[in-house]
């Protein structure tokens, strides 16, 4: 009687998925080696799919088997020991060269004979034309998906899945850190590495508990998910989900993304300088870096002029932190007056929106024109006048136009005139410049005075200067003079910036 490998196992590592798959098979097997005197050598328990070939165990067995350990296999139905071509052959080979002599199953015959040999070969072929049949009817259930919109995988971070719509839906506690992730970006003042950060620091983590990479960040950033398209086998598809951020927050990240592309390894952690390319050297016109001495942080000319010898002295952060703060605390806007200048914005909004009929057919006209050339376009990859990489790439193009267009008409349908949300967000901001001047960290304080001043920020003899941007402009004592607003109201004339 020829000793046993009692072999078990299950296609999935879940531990909460076919919870009780192998412990029925090992009940069912030892009762029959129990009833048959069966000696057993060993039990082999594996958690791996046997669709394609490399499970470790599985090949353990059968070298084993080649090394005389054993030379019979009990095992709960053939399907246990292979789903593919490859671990099929290796059985049957085995029992042909005689190291394998004998398979055991509760509920299949077997006889180590021409005949039970071609039975465990179409048992084998069955096995594999399940798991072929399995996945080819996964994959139509998948485009069916993509084609009403629906997106056919496991939620990105910020969604969740929904097992009983089978769709995604907004994660309500990760989503705002996504579109804050976003809005920080896009600003310009962070980077992959602060980004991933900031999200470490809440509690964001890979599933091992490990801090999450520069690349989570990026693709993070470059997915289309969160503006409402997804890409599916290279295609871009229009979703129905809800979206997370806007079509232009996310053209603003990925405009950022793509102007760092260069790679830039980092083995040590470098302390942030707020200030590093906000202000130019009076002396010689050439940008102001920072560098650490003796615990402080000092800023300082670069001195890349080579025609003009740069003499301007070092000044600690502190010195110009609060040479900015001065500069800044000019700019703030009365309260009264941004009381009453968001109240004017308020009805300028309800105005604008009666005028924005004939953009709108504008804007649905070019979504139809668009939709036409989709519709070429598809017409053309079929006709197999186009490759697939460039109908790919074009349907891309065309689609992040489409999503453009319609959040465009969306605003105007809500009666938001473009140039009144800037206008608003620049209000708030004026409103609140004084209390960042104040108490603001130095971050905020860098953001804000790109907005003041732009590139036009000088450093000269420790003292920082410079002319403001529209439409802080409008903040100057010139302009206040004759007060904010005239009759004409808020919109500028279209001859003017």
């Amino acid at each position: 009687m020829p000793s046993y490998f009692l072999y078990a196992r299950k296609s999935t590592d879940v531990e909460d998925k076919q919870v009780l798959s192998i412990d029925a098979q090992l009940s069912e097997l030892r009762e029959l080696a129990a009833d048959q005197k069966l000696t057993i050598v060993a039990e082999l328990i594996e958690k791996q799919s046997a669709k394609t070939p490399g499970r470790p165990i599985f090949n353990d067995m059968l070298r084993r088997i080649e090394a005389g350990e054993a030379a019979g296999i009990l095992t709960w139905h053939p399907d246990r020991l292979a789903r593919n071509s490859m671990d099929g052959g290796r059985i049957i080979y085995l029992l042909d060269t005689g190291k394998l002599t004998s398979l055991k199953f509760p509920r299949t015959w077997f006889e180590n004979t021409p005949q039970g040999k071609l039975m465990l070969h179409n048992e084998f072929g069955f096995s594999k034309y399940y798991v072929d049949s399995l996945s080819e009817n996964t994959k139509r259930g998948l485009r069916e998906k993509v084609r009403r919109g629906e997106f056919p995988s496991a939620a990105p971070f910020g969604y969740l899945n929904d097992y009983r719509t089978k769709k995604i839906i907004v994660d309500r506690e990760r989503a705002p850190l996504v579109k804050l992730a976003f809005e920080r970006y896009a600003a310009g003042t962070e980077t992959l590495d602060t980004l991933r950060q900031f999200l470490t620091d809440r509690g964001i983590r890979t599933r091992n508990g490990h801090k999450i990479g520069r690349c989570f960040v990026s693709h993070l950033l470059s997915n289309p998910i969160y503006y409402g398209h997804f890409t599916y086998n290279g295609e871009v598809h229009e979703g129905t989900h809800e979206p997370i951020i806007t079509k232009a927050l996310f053209d603003q990240a990925d405009a950022v993304l793509n102007c760092r592309w260069r790679w830039s390894p980092s083995t040590t952690t470098t302390v942030p300088k707020p200030f590093v390319g906000l202000l130019r050297c009076g002396g010689c016109g050439c940008s102001v870096t920072a560098e650490i001495q003796k615990g402080h942080t000092y800023y300082r000319c670069t001195k890349k002029n080579k025609t003009v010898r740069c003499s301007q002295p070092y000044i600690r952060e502190e010195a110009l932190d609060v040479e900015i703060s001065a500069l800044l605390h000019s700019y703030a806007l009365r309260p009264d007056w941004a009381d009453g200048m968001l109240k004017l914005i308020k009805e300028e909004k309800s105005t604008a929106a009666q005028s924005s009929a004939a953009l709108i057919a504008q804007k649905r006209e070019e979504i139809a024109k668009i939709n036409a050339r989709l519709q070429r376009l598809l017409d053309s990859f079929l006709d197999e006048l186009i490759d697939r990489e460039t109908f790919s790439a074009e349907k891309a193009k065309l689609m992040s136009r489409k999503k453009s267009l319609e959040e465009e008409r969306a605003a105007l349908t809500a009666g938001r005139a473009s140039w009144l949300e800037p206008f608003q967000s620049w209000v708030m901001t004026a409103r609140n410049a004084g209390e960042i001047a104040v108490t603001g960290s130095l971050q905020q304080k860098r953001v804000l005075a790109s907005q003041v001043f732009g590139s036009n920020l000088v450093l000269d003899c420790k003292k920082a200067s410079g002319s403001t941007a529209l439409p802080w402009s409008l903040l100057t004592e010139k302009s206040l003079a004759g007060g904010m607003v005239g009759d004409e109201g808020f919109e500028p004339p279209t001859h003017s910036v």
